[in-house]
């Protein structure tokens, strides 16, 4: 049995080893769109490859259907029985969804049935992430101190971009292994079942994670327990804060990162190649952003920096994405998209601790995830497939505009907002 870990030194080997396990939990969330160039033949052939995209990017979308369901059930979970038994729940189910998509056979051998199980898949994997979030986030938040407490949280995003990183850096390796043909034939299920054996091993560090001080002083005072109900009857301000703040800072970000890749390819023209390493060198960048920014609001508050991402990003989202269009040389092209993540960063940095000092701990979990993950289905979960629909309908700069739209929404919820920095529920823990 773990020990509480109240100690710096033990705070910080806490907060590394929940940090470990949203990276693998990440990476398996990842490796679906990292792959899908080359595993999309295989589940929806069609004549072109905007079409075979489109398919692939809707199933990602539908696994973002079952985060919600994932926040809600798995927030209340957390809030009852501890942060580390939410976490080693979490990762168990990414492990299963992992390994279905690793073994499952192709349209070709089994029929209708093979997208009927890559879309299971994804709902298990969505059920876990939905939970992931708030889990990892109210732990991380809740393990910091309190003048560093944007510092560690913002490790939530740091090994969440490690696991896309990783999950690129699996692809580039592969491919230089591999080579195309083996790649797209059979090579595509690698990643997937690397995925799943890290998924146990992250579940035994799990189980021996200390749990969290606001937890148990919440236990021990008998807090009142956590359920959907009691959240939307006590904190809707919050709960509605939460979706909104989240929106423009989600959708922004799965469009300059997750789509982005997608994006060079498919309409500047790069190879594929190009494209995932342009996605890798820019993505490096940005996970080395997120502790400076973090530790950045422990000293002028989070308020300034979700502002600023606000107001960079409406300004800038139109204009990245349409000189991206034109651009050939990789060097500008990667100086554009590095610029785009240094202007998310605001948002991406911070947001897991904002949204955890708005509730108290009794509730956290669920007040963390559940708001964040309707909102994340609704704008981050379809972003790639709203990007390809506006390029497959011949207006590929609505989706820029779109974008833009939905940052402004946020960027009136931040300047409306309280900084959280100066009013944290877990001070009062």
């Amino acid at each position: 049995m773990a020990q509480h870990a109240t100690a710096p030194s033990h705070r910080v080997r806490a907060i590394l080893g929940g940090s470990a396990g949203n990276l693998v939990e990440w990476y398996d969330w990842y490796a679906y769109s990292a792959f899908t160039l080359y595993f999309a033949p295989h589940f929806f052939p069609a004549e072109d490859r905007t079409t075979e995209l489109l398919s692939t990017a809707m199933v990602f979308a539908v696994g973002f259907v079952m985060r919600p369901v994932g926040g809600w059930l798995m927030g209340v979970y957390a809030d009852r029985h501890g942060r580390k038994a939410g976490l080693a729940l979490s990762v168990t189910l990414m492990c299963a969804g992992s390994l279905i998509i690793a073994l499952v056979p192709t349209r070709e051998t089994i029929g209708w049935a093979a997208p009927a199980l890559l879309v299971l898949a994804r709902l298990m994997q969505g059920l876990s992430v939905g939970g992931e979030y708030g889990a990892s986030a109210t732990y991380l938040s809740e393990m910091a101190g309190r003048d560093r407490r944007g510092f560690f949280s913002s490790f939530q995003y740091v090994t969440l971009i490690a696991g896309q990183l990783v999950a690129l850096a699996v692809l580039l390796l592969l491919r230089a292994l591999l080579g195309e043909a083996a790649l797209e034939a059979w090579g595509w299920r690698i990643p997937f079942a690397i995925g799943a054996a890290l998924a146990i091993v992250v579940y035994w560090i799990r189980r021996r994670l200390a749990e969290t001080e606001s937890f148990r002083n919440a236990q021990a005072e008998g807090a009142p327990r956590s359920s959907l109900t009691a959240l939307l009857r006590e904190h809707p301000r919050e709960f509605v804060t939460v979706m909104l703040l989240t929106a423009g800072g989600t959708l922004a970000f799965y469009a300059y990162s997750i789509y982005m890749q997608k994006f060079l390819a498919n309409t500047a023209g790069f190879s594929r190649g190009t494209a995932s390493t342009i996605s890798a060198a820019t993505l490096f960048g940005f996970m080395c952003l997120q502790p400076l920014a973090g530790a950045l609001s422990d000293r002028i508050g989070r308020k300034p920096l979700m502002v600023g991402f606000g107001i960079a990003g409406v300004l800038a989202t139109y204009p990245i994405f349409s000189t991206l269009e034109g651009v050939r040389d990789p060097w500008i092209a990667g100086a554009l998209v590095l610029v785009a993540l240094v202007i998310v960063t605001g948002y991406t940095s911070i947001n897991a601790v904002v949204k955890a000092e708005m509730f108290p701990a009794h509730i956290r979990a669920l007040g963390v995830a559940f708001p964040y993950a309707v909102a994340n289905a609704m704008f981050g979960g379809t972003a790639e497939a709203v990007a390809l629909w506006f390029k497959q309908a011949g207006w590929e700069r609505g989706f820029y505009s779109y974008v833009t739209a939905m940052i402004a929404v946020s960027l009136v919820v931040y300047l409306r907002m309280r900084d959280t920095r100066t009013h944290s529920r877990i001070v009062e823990d």
